[in-house]
């Protein structure tokens, strides 16, 4: 059973940085993305960005390219998603989610793996 356990988060002002973590373990198979999505009340559910773990290939939102930057350790056992100049536009429940691919995508209904979520506030 894979389990995604997420950290991080919080509260900052805009223009501020925070980083969310997301350690994943179960996963037995090869070729694994690990996304991250976020929604907000009364919002559907938007797509921020993906790691393909294998080779570190990424995808983002156009929203926060060239401001969020997904990464993982030398063990592959944790992604971090770093966020820079937040915009209260930013505030929502992020979630980490995982499944089997070939490629990055943020396409949330083929992820059938969810972590808790963890909140983002920008004032």
């Amino acid at each position: 059973q894979v389990q995604l356990v997420e950290s991080g988060g919080g509260s900052v002002q805009a223009g501020g940085s925070l980083r969310i973590s997301c350690a994943h373990s179960g996963y037995t198979g090869s070729n694994l993305c690990i996304a991250f999505f976020r929604q907000a009340p009364g919002k559907e559910r938007e797509g921020v960005a993906c790691l393909f773990t294998t080779d570190g290939t990424t995808s983002y939102a156009d929203s926060v390219k060239d401001r969020f930057t997904i990464s993982q350790d030398a063990p592959k056992i944790t992604v971090y998603l770093q966020m820079t100049d937040l915009k209260p536009e930013d505030t929502s429940m992020y979630y980490c989610a995982a499944k089997a691919c070939l490629w990055p995508n943020l396409q949330s209904e083929t992820y059938p793996y969810w972590g808790q979520g963890t909140q983002v506030t920008v004032s």
